[in-house]
C-alpha cells in the first residue's frame, strides 16, 4: 500500500490554514493598519491554505474510493 502524497500535504495545509485563520481573527487590527496596506494577510492566506488543504484531502479520499 502506497501513501498518497495528497493526504499529508492536505493535512499540513489544513492545519496551517486553521492556525493562520485563528491568529488573524484574534490579532489586533492596529497591526494591519500600520503594515500590510491595511489587509489582514494572516486571515486571507489562512483561508486560502484551508481551502487548498481541504481540496487535497477531498482528492485523496476520492482517489482512495476508486481503488
Amino acid at each position: 500500500m502506497q501513501l498518497d502524497i495528497r493526504l499529508p500535504m492536505g493535512l499540513l495545509f489544513l492545519l496551517l490554514g486553521i492556525i493562520l485563520v485563528v491568529y488573524g481573527s484574534i490579532s489586533d487590527p492596529a497591526i494591519y493598519t500600520a503594515h500590510s496596506l491595511g489587509q489582514n494577510v494572516n486571515l486571507i492566506w489562512g483561508a486560502l491554505f484551508t481551502v487548498f488543504g481541504a481540496l487535497m484531502l477531498w482528492l485523496a479520499r476520492r482517489s482512495a474510493k476508486k481503488s
